[in-house]
């Protein structure tokens, strides 16, 4: 068997912090100022003046999430077994060419393979449950066969991530925070495993159909809460679940650029933070990149930004380059 060992573990090692700042979420970012909302006003105060709670959250290092270190940025990489995915639809449909992938990936310095059997693009419809299982179960075997590399399920069905975990997955991605099947939560917290709870407005087929927000950070945070508490009303620990904000999941270009402005702010959640925006057709609006096969560097450049602001995971599928970049960022971070 092909053991998997993490990768640069000594990059983004934290500094020693200096008076009057704070280590955000025990990673390798310090803050010493925040932005506290109230209604439509905002100011910047120190953060010795906000609540000791708040602070507590921000600061505090986030747990091992399937065994990966928070303390460190993490590499998810994205393995579509789908024909209609917007970026490598079909490529990796077959379970043989998805285990080349995988392990090209994982050679490549991925912490952990992300597989989903569902496209969630924009104007995606539902896939069976049977379909579903036959596409990611195999594959999951498969790699779970060769390498003991961490395996997320991204699905919303408690049939597909129960059959996942059983074939050796390690983690449940639901781009529907338990919304969807709220049995997935069950099949979660009894199987004592993370997961990672995503914001979306409205459903993959309608969402972008005039998403709309008062103030969409503030909205976005406000929703994940709600997902928190319901995960951990089901038994998942607060410490193994990870919130992402949903990138282009019922959201403008404009929404997009906020949300990632102001990515830290999701650190008040007290999670760690997952960040999925690779290839994505913001991107491409903002770049010319009509393809999502060109935009690799764009998707490396908001990756390289995701970690500046402390998100401890980016979902990629662009590995090896995403790798490269984080190599020098953390080389250059001190």
């Amino acid at each position: 068997m092909k053991q998997y060992t993490p990768q640069d573990d000594e990059l983004f090692r934290p500094l020693i912090v200096s008076k009057g700042e704070n280590q955000l979420a025990g990673g390798w970012c310090y803050f010493t100022d925040v932005e506290v909302f109230n209604g439509d006003c905002s100011q910047v105060v120190s953060a010795k003046d906000i609540e000791d709670q708040t602070l507590i959250q921000m600061t505090r290092p986030r747990s091992p999430i399937a065994g990966l270190d928070m303390g460190r940025p993490n590499i998810m990489g994205i393995l579509n077994v789908t024909p209609d995915s917007f970026s490598d639809g079909g490529r990796y449909l077959d379970p043989a060419c998805a285990l080349d992938q995988a392990m090209k990936m994982v050679s490549d310095g991925a912490d952990i393979l992300d597989i989903g059997g569902e496209s969630t693009r924009p104007g995606a419809k539902e896939v069976g449950i049977d379909e579903e299982l036959a596409r990611t179960v195999p594959v999951i075997e498969a790699i779970r066969a060769q390498s003991d590399v961490p395996i997320s399920i991204d699905t919303r069905k408690a049939a597909v991530g129960k059959a996942a975990l059983a074939a050796g997955a390690s983690l449940v991605n639901d781009v529907a925070a338990f919304t969807f099947d709220p049995a997935l939560a069950d099949v979660t917290a009894r199987a004592r495993v993370p997961a990672c709870v995503m914001h979306a407005q409205g459903l993959p087929a309608t969402m972008q159909n005039n998403p709309t927000y008062g103030d969409v950070v503030k909205d976005v945070s406000k929703a994940l809460s709600g997902h928190v508490a319901f995960a951990r009303s089901k038994g998942i620990a607060l410490d193994q679940i990870v919130v992402d904000p949903g990138i282009g999941f019922g959201k403008t270009l404009d929404h997009n650029v906020l949300l990632l402005r102001n990515l830290s702010a999701f650190h008040s959640l007290g999670c760690p933070i997952l960040l999925g925006a690779s290839r994505k057709k913001f991107i491409g609006t903002l770049t010319g990149a009509e393809t999502a096969a060109d935009r690799v560097s764009g998707s490396v450049a908001v990756a390289l930004h995701a970690v500046s602001q402390g998100a401890q995971i980016v979902r990629v599928h662009d590995v090896a380059e995403t790798r490269q970049a984080l190599r020098m960022q953390g080389a250059l971070f001190h």
